[in-house]
């Protein structure tokens, strides 16, 4: 069992089932909560050398996915992170999120922002162990952020240290 990450079109092929799969949690999770200001996305923001979408692959299977993109030209912004249903809670989400920041750092980003879903409380752990500074009330009950004036984001921000990549390469 080998595990490799590769880089890739936000368009491949092979990772649209993936992506309708994850808006279709969303969907389950949130209804059209979020449809109300649906994301425009480009493919550009995704690729070399402003931006990055990887897949974790085992055995040339899909297993896990991030990505990140432009957010200012000091920031990058994680998105589309997913872990196969079947191989959650293994840590691959976070070995994903681990080499976008590696990835980040080489690219010239020093820092990271990311939002995740106030229905979500698996990835704000997940944040939270990876280091993130939650830009909101950890103590309030997230639903609370799905109401006027919030926008159901909980948003996070972390700064990258180049020193902590250059060791581990």
């Amino acid at each position: 069992m080998s595990d490799l990450f590769r880089d890739v079109s936000p368009e491949d092929a092979d990772l649209q089932a993936i992506i309708e799969g994850l808006f279709g949690e969303y969907a389950a999770r949130y209804g059209d909560y979020f449809s109300k200001d649906a994301e425009i996305e480009l493919t550009e923001w995704y690729l070399a050398p402003q931006g990055l979408f990887i897949v974790l692959e085992r055995d040339g299977k899909i297993i896990a996915t991030g990505a990140y993109k432009p957010f200012d030209d000091q920031t990058a912004e994680i998105k589309r992170i997913w872990t196969d249903k079947s191989l959650r809670q293994q840590g691959l989400a976070a070995r994903v999120v681990q080499e976008l920041e590696h990835r980040a750092v080489l690219a010239g980003y020093s820092q990271i922002y990311l939002t995740t879903g106030f229905r979500q409380p698996e990835a704000v752990r997940l944040y939270l162990s990876q280091g993130y500074a939650a830009q909101f009330d950890l103590d309030r009950d997230p639903e609370e952020y799905s109401q006027p004036p919030f926008d159901g984001r909980l948003r996070f921000t972390k700064t990258l240290v180049r020193e902590a990549f250059s060791k581990s390469a």
